[in-house]
């Protein structure tokens, strides 16, 4: 039997969605052992003088627990 936990993880990016996801899982497997996946709970922009500046993900990563 395995036991899994699900962390909240927020991350940005300059370039797109897509980058600011990879920058958090890049970083979620430098601390945690075992990722097995993630759901984007958010996304979200920020604009300055009609363009867009960043861009913002929200998501919950789970890893599997060492026995």
């Amino acid at each position: 039997m395995s036991v899994a936990k699900v962390t909240e993880l927020s991350s940005t990016s300059k370039k797109s969605f897509e980058d600011a996801i990879q920058k958090a899982i890049d970083r979620a497997n430098k601390s945690l052992r075992n990722v097995t996946g993630a759901w984007i709970k958010e996304q979200k922009i920020d604009i300055s003088k009609g363009k867009i500046t960043d861009y913002r993900v929200s998501m919950l990563v789970t890893f599997v627990l060492d026995d």
